[in-house]
């Protein structure tokens, strides 16, 4: 059984969304990728576009409220804005809690082309992430 990584974001609209896609393409092999939020929103079409720029489909993914995970046993719990992490639920059994205090780019003010850009700097920032904690093995050393 391959241990769950779940991403905890306000919305579920953006980063988690992006996260949940990008570990499942990179890693899923060895990981269950989630994600949820605090308040889910619909998935914003800006993280599908920026996501399908690198080669990613996250169009079918849909927001969930983290209050339906509960009861689940789920290895790592990654927030990745502050208010996920003050607000996180307690998901007994997990090996590892994470914060990346990560910009909220559905926020994004501009033109089409600008928010896009945040969009972007948001999916690079995430992509370094996961490469880092879970591809490398950084946060991930040993399996729970």
């Amino acid at each position: 059984m391959k241990p769950k990584v779940l991403f905890l974001c306000t919305g579920n609209s953006a980063r988690s969304q992006m996260a949940e896609g990008y570990l499942r393409h990179v890693a899923g092999d060895r990981f269950e990728a989630m994600s949820a939020g605090i308040e889910p929103k619909e998935l914003h079409p800006l993280a599908i576009e920026a996501m399908r720029e690198v080669g990613i489909d996250i169009s079918h993914q849909t927001s969930k409220d983290v209050v339906s995970l509960l009861g689940q046993s789920v290895a790592y719990v990654v927030t990745v804005c502050d208010n996920a992490r003050d607000r996180c639920p307690i998901f007994p059994g997990t090996w590892k809690f994470v914060h990346w205090s990560l910009e909220d780019p559905a926020v994004a003010e501009g033109t089409h082309e600008e928010r896009l850009a945040v969009f972007r700097r948001a999916r690079d920032r995430i992509i370094a992430k996961i490469e880092g904690a879970f591809v490398r093995g950084e946060i991930a050393q040993r399996r729970p």
